[in-house]
C-alpha cells in the first residue's frame, strides 16, 4: 500500500491490479457520494421550507434562514458532479483502454 502525493489518500497498487480500473472506481464512487449528499441536501431544504410554513402558520418570525447556505453547498456540489461526470467520460472515451470499455 502507497500513499499518494499530498492528499494522504491511501491507493492499493497490488500485482495486477489496474491503475485505470482503480480511477474509474473512485470516479464513480466519488460521483455517488457527491448525490448522496446532494439528495441530502434537497430533503434539508425542503424540510426547512416546511417548518417556516408552519411557522408562519403560528405567526412566528424566523430570522435565521439556513436555506441560502444549503443553496451555495447545492450549486457548488453541481458543478463537482459535472466536472467529475465528465472526468469519467474523458476515462471512457475512445482514447480508454478497450479491455475496459467492453
Amino acid at each position: 500500500m502507497e500513499n499518494a502525493a499530498a492528499d494522504g489518500v491511501a491507493v492499493c497498487l497490488d500485482e495486477g491490479s489496474d491503475p485505470y480500473s482503480l480511477i474509474v472506481a473512485d470516479l464513480v464512487a466519488l460521483i455517488g457520494h457527491v448525490r448522496a449528499s446532494l439528495r441530502l441536501i434537497e430533503a434539508a431544504i425542503a424540510r426547512e421550507a416546511f417548518l417556516a410554513e408552519q411557522d408562519a402558520a403560528a405567526n412566528i418570525v424566523v430570522l435565521d434562514d439556513v436555506t441560502p447556505r444549503y443553496a451555495v453547498a447545492s450549486t457548488t456540489l453541481r458543478a463537482c458532479d459535472t466536472g467529475l461526470g465528465r472526468a469519467l467520460d474523458r476515462l471512457r472515451d475512445s482514447d480508454a483502454p478497450a479491455r475496459l470499455l467492453n
